[in-house]
């Protein structure tokens, strides 16, 4: 780990994003992993976000975590459109945060039409910003309500774009594919995402003595239409034993039960919900090989991948074009790679991993040594510190 910086030489920051720890997901995960190295690495941060629940009542809440507190504010939630937390009281809360904590820089998670409200305020624009490209709105699969709305949305993404001094991209695929980065590609900068280690070794089964028994597959994730859930329980349908643990809950929850009740897989497709993260890596540790069967380019990294492979499991992925998922998981290597939106496909990697327990093991130890390489959250941190003192340099030799 890095040397620690003295408090003069500390970059401060004000990250914007969606939601946060304890609510699920992998940008929220990334974001507060991210808080916590940058405080040890000596940056100092704090967050703004949106309650999940909805509500008209604000919170401004401090967690201990790994010795170190984080501050975080979230901004009362009245209503939700289109998965889009209404927040009235952000830009009231930004323009306080800002004048109570001087912040040095603002680092805006995107996709959030909340942090539009940076447009608008003076102390706002006055700061340098980093933008975190986590995903394009639109894909190939958006529907049409999304793309009548995009309309909307797009002069506005525009004009941060346009202001920022940096772009985040999490890997050269999701870059070179982004036509909306396109007219930017002089700021972007490519750093990858990365994770807490949850998981000091790899496992260590003996994968000789588990042959006699059912493959078991895991699946993590909000279960939205784009996460090819239901591709899966058809692709487990067309298995003879393997077993499915579905981790997750949204919209999509009864009729992925329905679905794997009307296939007659009931004793082998078990749905827990949303789960803490003891119970989620228990799984983890228990399950063969993790399964990210997403169809879409919402799909852009695949923050579980990490997890499963921290813990030295194995990746079977669907191919999507365009996704850092297909840089994430090196296949034949760490995982396997199918074609999207094919459950037969699905099914025959399933069957071989079954019989070749020896490959998936080995799959899962390289995944392990390629998280230790390139996907810890020190990496990570890492390089997006650098980032920031590059943009703080620039602009003290900027005349103002």
């Amino acid at each position: 780990m890095s040397t620690p910086r003295t408090h003069d030489q500390q970059v401060s920051v004000l990250h914007v994003g969606k939601y946060f720890p304890p609510d699920p997901g992998g940008m929220e995960t990334y974001l507060h992993d991210l808080m916590v190295s940058s405080l040890q690495q000596g940056t100092r941060s704090i967050a703004l976000v949106h309650r999940s629940q909805l509500g008209v009542t604000s919170t401004h809440q401090r967690y201990q975590a790994s010795g170190f507190e984080l501050s975080v504010t979230r901004a009362a939630t009245w209503l939700r459109l289109l998965f889009t937390p209404i927040s009235p009281a952000f830009p009231w809360l930004m323009r306080r945060l800002i004048r109570q904590n001087r912040p040095g820089l603002l680092h805006l998670h995107l996709p959030n039409p909340s942090a539009f409200w940076a447009l608008t305020i003076p102390s706002a624009r006055r700061l340098p910003w980093v933008i975190h490209w986590q995903s394009d709105v639109l894909t190939p699969k958006s529907g049409a309500l999304l793309r009548a709305l995009y309309h909307l949305y797009r002069p506005l993404e525009s004009r941060l774009l346009q202001r920022a001094r940096r772009i985040i991209v999490t890997s050269t695929d999701y870059l070179e594919s982004s036509e909306t980065l396109a007219p930017f590609k002089s700021k972007c900068r490519v750093i990858p995402l990365g994770i807490t280690d949850r998981f000091q070794t790899p496992d260590s089964r003996d994968p000789d003595k588990q042959t006699d028994r059912p493959l078991k597959v895991l699946t993590i994730g909000r279960l939205a239409h784009y996460k090819g859930f239901d591709v899966l329980i058809d692709a487990i349908a067309h298995t003879s034993q393997i077993e499915l643990d579905v981790v997750g809950g949204g919209e999509q929850l009864e009729a992925l039960q329905a679905r794997a009740h009307a296939l007659g897989l009931a004793s082998r497709v078990r749905f827990h919900g949303t789960v803490g993260d003891d119970e989620k890596d228990a799984l983890l540790l228990a399950c063969d090989c993790l399964c990210l069967p997403s169809t879409d380019r919402t799909e852009s990294f695949g923050i579980v991948l990490l997890e499963a492979m921290s813990a030295g499991k194995a990746c079977v992925v669907s191919e999507i074009p365009g996704s850092g998922v297909n840089w994430v998981v090196d296949s034949g290597q760490t995982g396997v790679m199918v074609e999207g939106d094919n459950p037969a496909a699905l099914a025959n990697a399933f069957e071989r991993l079954s019989d070749d327990r020896a490959q998936l093991s080995s799959m899962g130890a390289r995944g392990r040594e390629r998280f230790e390489q390139l996907l810890t959250i020190e990496a990570s941190a890492q390089a997006v510190i650098k980032l920031y003192e590059e943009i703080a340099v620039t602009n003290a030799e900027t005349p103002s």
